[in-house]
């Protein structure tokens, strides 16, 4: 049975549960933005999973940019009742990378139109908004064991695109989404070192750095041990 969950009372709780002693320390990893909580992940997990998805709670606790109450409407919101028009609204809001991040990663990756708008973001400036697109890759290659290879290499030109953006948040997500293709199967690992390699030769300090980032685990013998043994 659904329940209706009172926004009040959710923000109530929120704040109550907030650690000013842990906004400092977050800072220092760039998890930031105005308004801050200072919850953990652990705990903002924990909301969500007691108050169970509620479309219209996640649109106001969205509405609130406070960061901790926007990743807990990541967590809540219906992939099913999510519109296109709200998702172009949201990435505008984002003002951290962690608050990218769990977006990807609880939300965005299981929208229908997810693949749509991973090429329209990518064409963004804005660094976060252009962040999510490769963070959203990364999701999908991590969470859906469905998808198959062609849509994973449909990426690469959205990932060589990206690879001469020097900003810090948009290249180390570029690596993420690139390595994470490559730890999925042995196939996915030649194809991307064989886009790692290319990315290399281009001029730029960010595609080299990207390149050699990439190179570096998924040659490791680590993951080759993981995927022969996936065979």
């Amino acid at each position: 049975m659904k329940m209706d969950h009172n926004f009040e009372e959710v923000m109530k709780e929120l704040k109550s549960k907030a650690r000013p002693d842990n906004i400092e320390g977050m800072s220092r990893f760039g998890i930031k933005g105005d308004g801050r909580l200072g919850l953990s992940m652990p705990e903002l997990r924990k909301m969500g999973k007691s108050i169970g998805k509620d479309h219209d709670l996640a649109l106001k606790l969205w509405a609130t940019k406070i960061p901790d109450a926007m990743i807990l409407a990541a967590l809540v919101d219906d992939p099913a009742k999510v519109t296109e028009k709200q998702v172009d609204s949201w990435v505008k809001d984002i003002c951290s990378w962690d608050v990218c991040d769990q977006l990807c990663m609880n939300l965005l990756d299981r929208v229908p139109f997810a693949s749509k708008k991973i090429y329209e973001w990518s064409k963004r400036d804005e660094e976060y908004v252009k962040r999510v697109p490769y963070a959203l890759i990364a999701c999908i290659a991590w969470h859906d064991k469905d998808a198959p290879d062609e849509l994973l290499t449909g990426f690469f030109p959205v990932i060589e695109s990206g690879a001469t953006d020097e900003r810090n948040y948009v290249k180390k997500a570029v690596s993420w989404a690139l390595r994470h293709i490559g730890k999925r199967n042995l196939n996915l690992n030649k194809k991307a070192l064989e886009l790692a390699r290319e990315i290399k030769k281009i001029d730029s300090k960010a595609a080299r750095w990207i390149a050699s980032d990439v190179i570096r685990e998924l040659e490791s013998e680590a993951v080759h041990k993981r995927l022969k043994n996936k065979k």
